[in-house]
């Protein structure tokens, strides 16, 4: 019997459609350079997400002690028919989509209110977009999916146009992993994309019990270690180095001062990476560490500033009863 090919499938592009930078941003050679051969060594977390680190992180979702996911997935069940209901988009924008695993809770609000928005997944991982577009695309007949892969930290300028309402969704407290003034700049910068109809849908995790926050970045399986650890192998990877990511130990810790937790890779003994790229050698010595991650936490107060300085009003706010989690709908403010 031949293989046959659904009509999803065949719908499907060869290739997703690629968006250039409107602005210059580090590669990561520059940000190895300038992030591990000076002390404090730090690298920004968007380099975890390879095809194997988004699969790790996917994994991370699941786990007992990860609520965030678990949370925003509950909170968006309960809220999806009604926020489907107020916009009635035409299209559905997310930034860095992942495999889109909460979004179908959006989609299953417009399959049953039969609002056929285009759905276009924005992500750094090209065969994440792909891979995630076919199984949505077998999922719902109707939907149209429009992959889009580069690096959004890099701007909007060269997005396709969205003619008619669009909701960006920007969820997972993505938002957490940018410092306050890069926040803001991000999402004034989002706001200049948008029309005067459009709206943003976008997570964000809350201040809470210092040992929740450290559990959920400390898994008893170890998901979150590996994930942390295999930012090292993309580096030898892309840059020729020679980490041994079993010589790094993972450390997670809640920075209560600052509101934040900190990810770092620990070196447990000293050891010498050379990193060919730079024709480069990095001493670490026993106990150094790389700081790999900041995930910061809200409260409604700050969520609102934030917000506010970027140009947005708050519409509605979401949170389950525990306060844990954050679900914004905000529209762009007047000018």
């Amino acid at each position: 019997m031949g293989l046959t090919t659904s009509p999803a499938r065949a719908a499907l592009p060869s290739s997703c459609q690629p968006v250039a930078p409107a602005h210059s941003v580090p590669s990561l050679l520059d940000d190895v350079r300038d992030g591990l051969l000076t002390s404090p060594r730090s690298l920004p977390p968007k380099y975890f997400y390879d095809d194997r680190g988004s699969r790790l992180f996917d994994a991370i979702c699941d786990t007992e002690e990860y609520y965030p996911t678990r949370t925003e997935d509950d909170l968006l069940g309960h809220r999806a028919a009604d926020i489907i209901a107020r916009l009635q988009p035409e299209h559905l924008v997310e930034l860095g989509s992942g495999t889109s695993r909460k979004t179908r809770r959006l989609l299953d609000a417009c399959e049953e209110q039969g609002c056929h928005a285009t759905y276009w997944p924005f992500d750094v991982c090209e065969s994440m977009v792909q891979d995630s577009a076919l199984a949505l695309m077998d999922e719902y007949d109707w939907l149209q999916v429009r992959g889009l892969v580069g690096d959004y930290h890099a701007g909007f300028e060269h997005l396709p146009g969205f003619p008619g309402r669009a909701l960006f969704v920007f969820l997972g407290s993505t938002i957490g992993n940018l410092e306050h003034e890069y926040a803001v700049s991000f999402l004034r910068e989002l706001r200049g994309l948008m029309g005067p109809d459009d709206a943003l849908l976008m997570g964000a995790d809350r201040v809470k019990d210092s040992d929740v926050l450290q559990a959920a970045y400390n898994d008893r399986d170890g998901l979150t270690a590996e994930f942390n650890r295999n930012l090292l192998r993309v580096l030898n990877r892309e840059v020729g180095a020679n980490f041994d990511p079993t010589a790094f130990e993972h450390r997670a810790i809640y920075n209560q001062a600052r509101s934040r937790i900190e990810m770092y890779l620990v070196a447990a003994q000293a050891q010498t990476v050379t990193v060919k790229a730079l024709d480069a050698s990095i001493e670490f010595v026993e106990g150094e560490s790389i700081l790999t991650e900041i995930s910061r936490k809200f409260t409604p107060a700050s969520l609102t500033t934030l917000l506010s300085e970027a140009g947005f009003r708050i519409e509605q706010h979401y949170e389950p009863a525990d306060g844990f989690f954050s679900l914004l709908l905000a529209a762009p403010a007047a000018d």
